[in-house]
């Protein structure tokens, strides 16, 4: 089932604007979620914000966001003040740069959505960016405020409609040359590497949703429809990690082409 539209406004590049509607393009709606409950009564536990030093309950229009400036010491941001940062990116999607689609490479994706034209009026205009977008293999980028917040955007063609990723930030994204500096550049023998890629090609199929299952998910419900039962669920043996026999990685790579059991 099509989710709900969380989002309008506008996509503009240049002189040319049209209505987009957005919706989320994941859901995390099927996943079991949980309570908690106090256990001798059965009741829900709520969470409540309090105050840090007199212990009492703050009403939500108390609450505002606080900036630290020193210990025990804030500077207060209303939300109409946080909202005026960003106004005009608020309902306006304004597409000034475009990149290369092999350029931006996928540790700075974010959240996608899908956007789409809102109302006929929209639809030549709407058409007229996504083609060309995919003509030239390009994506564009942008801003928008979602999610309380100022973010940065890449629109990219898909089928009918465009895929809008939120963006992480730069001061997000970790530099892997700090991880990757002590990684030692150990050149593998070709006899090795070529049983390697028969591994790989063996094991290599065409994507399916089916490849992310979710193992937990089943298994949760298979223990929540045991008790709703009156049933006591079956409990695995919690499986322990063997260090084996140090082989070769010849040796391993032969044993793991060998037909499975």
């Amino acid at each position: 089932m099509a989710q709900r539209t969380f989002w309008k406004g506008y996509l503009k590049l240049s002189l040319v604007t049209c209505p987009v509607a957005m919706m989320p393009a994941h859901s995390e709606s099927e996943k079991v979620r949980f309570h908690t409950l106090n256990r001798k009564t059965g009741h829900r536990i709520q969470s409540r914000f309090v105050d840090a030093v007199t212990g009492k309950p703050v009403a939500e229009d108390d609450e505002v966001k606080g900036y630290p400036k020193g210990d025990d010491d804030y500077v207060m941001l209303e939300d109409d003040e946080l909202d005026a940062v960003a106004l005009e990116s608020t309902r306006t999607i304004d597409i000034e740069v475009f990149a290369p689609r092999s350029s931006v490479g996928w540790i700075w994706y974010d959240t996608p959505h899908y956007l789409v034209p809102d109302g006929k009026i929209g639809d030549e205009a709407f058409s007229v960016i996504r083609e060309a977008m995919k003509a030239t293999k390009t994506v564009g980028i942008s801003r928008v405020v979602l999610y309380r917040r100022e973010r940065a955007v890449l629109l990219e063609p898909r089928d009918k409609g465009i895929v809008l990723w939120t963006l992480r930030y730069g001061d997000e994204v970790r530099d892997e040359k700090e991880y990757f500096a002590d990684v030692k550049t150990a050149k593998p023998e070709p006899d090795m590497r070529a049983l390697m890629e028969k591994l790989i090609t063996s094991r290599t199929r065409d994507w399916s949703p089916d490849l992310v299952q979710d193992p937990v998910q089943d298994e949760l419900l298979s223990i929540i429809k045991a008790k709703q039962k009156g049933r006591r669920p079956a409990r695995k043996a919690t499986p322990v990690a063997s260090e084996g026999n140090v082989v070769s990685i010849m040796d391993a790579l032969k044993r793991s082409l060998e037909p499975r059991k």
